[in-house]
C-alpha cells in the first residue's frame, strides 16, 4: 500500500494536526473538570438518531483519534467508466472521560455474533468499542437512516452523527462488564474526519492511504432500570 503525497497524514503536517486536536480536547476537559460523577446528559440531536425510548445514557467518552481511508474502485459512472473513491477501513481512536482518564478505544474488528460470509473471518466486521480497564467490548453497526449530516448540528466538513445499534457484546476475560449492558451508541459532536476530496481519482491512486484526524463525542446507553424492553 502506498500513502498519498495530497492527503496521507503520516507527515509532520498531519502529526501536528493530530496534537492540534488532542490540545483542543485538553482544553475542552478541562473546562470546567468534574468535581463527582455527574448523570450523563447527551446533547439535542436530530429526530432520526434519537435513542429509543427505555434506553437511558451511562457513559460518554471523547474520542481523538483518525478515520483511516483506502482508495479503491467504485465500480463505473453513467458513461462506462471507472470510478475510485476513499472507503473507510478503520477508525482508530482513544476515548477520554473528563478527568482526561483513558476510558476505551475504537476501531473496526469481526463480530463474533454474526457468522460473516468470509471463512477466514471470525465475523462480520464491525465498528468496536474494547474498555480499556476491564476490556469488555461491544460490537455496533449503523441500520440505514440512523445518520445525520443536518447543518442545524453537525458542523462543515465533520463526519455524520450517528445512532449505533449494538449487535454483540463481551465481557472481559475476568469478568468485565462496564461496556457489555450497551444497547445503543450515539456518534455525535463530531469534527473532521471526511475522506479527502482530491487523490483517489485515476487507477494508479488505488491503495493510496489517508489518516485523517477527528474528535467526536460516544454516548453508551443500556436499559433504563425498569424497563425490559424497547418502546
Amino acid at each position: 500500500m502506498k500513502a498519498s503525497n495530497a492527503s496521507s497524514f503520516r507527515t509532520a503536517r498531519g502529526n501536528s494536526r493530530i496534537a492540534s486536536a488532542a490540545a483542543a480536547l485538553v482544553a475542552a476537559c478541562t473546562l470546567p473538570l468534574l468535581a463527582h460523577a455527574e448523570p450523563v446528559t447527551p446533547p439535542p440531536v436530530p429526530s432520526n438518531i434519537r435513542i429509543l425510548a427505555g434506553n437511558k445514557a451511562f457513559l460518554v467518552g471523547h474520542a481523538v483519534g483518525t478515520q483511516n481511508y483506502s482508495c479503491l474502485p467504485a465500480g463505473v459512472d453513467a458513461a462506462g467508466q471507472p470510478r475510485y473513491a476513499w472507503t473507510l477501513f478503520t477508525p482508530q481512536a482513544t476515548l477520554f472521560a473528563h478527568n482526561l482518564k483513558e476510558i476505551a478505544t475504537h476501531y473496526f474488528s469481526p463480530n463474533p455474533y454474526e457468522p460473516g460470509t468470509n471463512p477466514f473471518a471470525d465475523g462480520v466486521i464491525r465498528a468496536t468499542w474494547q474498555d480499556s480497564k476491564d476490556t469488555s467490548t461491544v460490537w455496533g453497526k449503523v441500520v440505514p437512516g440512523d445518520s445525520s449530516t443536518d447543518a442545524a448540528y453537525v458542523a462543515p466538513g465533520a463526519i455524520a452523527w450517528l445512532r449505533i445499534t449494538v449487535v454483540g457484546a463481551d465481557a472481559g476475560p475476568t469478568g468485565g462488564d462496564t461496556l457489555t449492558p450497551t444497547t445503543y451508541i450515539q456518534r455525535l459532536n463530531t469534527a473532521g474526519g471526511a475522506p479527502p476530496s482530491t487523490g483517489c481519482a485515476v487507477a494508479t491512486d488505488v491503495g493510496s492511504q489517508a489518516f485523517v484526524p477527528y474528535t467526536a463525542d460516544y454516548y453508551f446507553y443500556r436499559k433504563a432500570k425498569g424497563n425490559s424492553d424497547d418502546e
